[in-house]
């Protein structure tokens, strides 16, 4: 029986992950990933995403005023600029070598660790699609004087956002708190996903930490390096003259950063149409919302018997689907759909033909650029394999889309 090695074994996985299976890795279960227009062609040092934020202003009732009132469309253009992200999987040589004669077992165990990279990969990208760019897993609410110590976040909703093994900072802004007995990261080691708290491998015992309530946690490495999700694009205050991506929108905080409808205490079906009718009004036509599961949930119960699903099928996947509620709005029916992402206290409500993914070639991908799907480690017995995503969201019309706040 002919042995398995690395050449013949990075060439078993090429034929593994064509691109139908890496798409049906990553968009299950990312109803927003999955959705989002993707655009492959993000080349250059940054990307030009123009809008016409206003027409022609040359017009009248009367010739001679409409001549000498002339005033030309007005166009802002984003300057979208690309973050990196990246996963990486080892595999040791002993085990590359213990599976030689039997390349089935190596294609198991080896397409196990590397699926497992590109979830972790796909996930990260599933948050930050509503994030704002500071890549924040969450906010704190109590830190524990224990040894090891416990974090609650102040949502527990963001506790699908922690994983045991990751390696965690907590930051005031771009201060660096410090976790107790000098630390400013640890690893977590233990996960409550009922209460929304976990167990970090740090010393407080002492309660010589200076995290704070309102602090925020990130994967070490990740602060203000994250690309830019809808919270940064239809953020839930209008925008200020603070240049985005080398635009001030604050000279039209709607066309240029969305619209923005206070929901608190509505019926959710009330708060979908009352947005849909604001986007409406802006010229827009939104098609999609997303929302929590508590929320999806909520607003099965509001409509009862009213109610009416759908499937959303993924254009170019086999079995890429999600199920939706339809909502009748002003303008044509909006699909909703549950997010785990989504933040508890959010609504989205999208036209989604407006946003796109821009990435270097697939958003998700296997580096592999020299031909190998798999390099020899430098400085460890094993064979590494790297998962990475070069991109940014982007919107060329944000006033179109609304953010629901609860």
């Amino acid at each position: 029986m002919a042995t398995l090695d690395v050449t013949s074994a990075s060439s078993a996985l090429k034929v593994y992950y064509t691109n139908q299976r890496m798409i049906q890795l990553t968009y299950k279960d990312c109803p927003l990933y999955a959705m989002i227009p993707k655009h492959k062609n993000f080349e250059g040092s940054t990307y030009p995403l123009p809008m016409r934020v206003t027409n022609p202003q040359g017009r009248s009732a009367t010739f001679s005023n409409a001549q000498g009132q002339k005033q030309p469309s007005n166009y802002k253009t984003f300057q979208l600029t690309r973050k990196t992200d990246y996963s990486l999987a080892s595999i040791t040589t002993e085990a590359i070598l213990a599976s030689s004669s039997n390349p089935g077992a190596f294609i198991r165990l080896a397409t196990a660790e590397i699926d497992g990279a590109l979830e972790s990969l796909k996930r990260s990208i599933a948050f930050k699609l509503y994030g704002d760019g500071s890549g924040a897993l969450g906010s704190v609410d109590t830190y524990s004087s224990a040894n090891p110590a416990v974090l609650q976040f102040q949502n527990p909703e963001d506790i699908v956002k922690i994983e045991v093994g990751q390696t965690l900072e907590v930051r005031s802004g771009a201060t660096v708190r410090n976790l107790g007995a000098a630390a400013t990261s640890a690893l977590v080691t233990n996960v409550n996903r009922d209460t929304g708290a976990f167990t970090i491998a740090a010393d407080n015992s002492g309660a010589t930490a200076t995290v704070a309530q309102g602090d925020t946690v990130n994967v070490v490495g990740d602060y203000d390096a994250a690309f830019t999700g809808l919270a940064g694009w239809v953020p839930a205050t209008a925008p200020t003259s603070t240049p985005f991506f080398s635009v001030d929108r604050s000279v039209d905080a709607t066309r240029l950063g969305g619209v923005r409808v206070p929901s608190t205490g509505k019926p959710l079906d009330e708060a979908l149409i009352d947005g849909a009718r604001r986007i409406n009004r802006e010229g827009g036509s939104p098609d999609y919302a997303f929302m929590s599961f508590d929320k999806y949930a909520a607003l099965e119960k509001t409509l009862g018997s009213r109610i009416r699903y759908t499937s959303v099928e993924i254009a170019g996947t086999a079995d890429v689907t999600f199920r939706a509620i339809e909502v009748p709005g002003p303008n044509g029916v909006i699909r909703c759909m549950a997010d785990r992402d989504c933040p508890s206290d959010r609504i989205y409500l999208l036209t989604m033909q407006s946003w796109g993914l821009y990435s270097l070639k697939e958003p998700i991908m296997i580096v592999d650029l020299d031909g190998n799907k798999m390099l020899r480690e430098a400085s460890a017995d094993a064979y590494e394999v790297r998962c990475a995503f070069y991109g940014q969201l982007g919107c060329d019309h944000p006033g179109s889309n609304a953010v629901l706040t609860f």
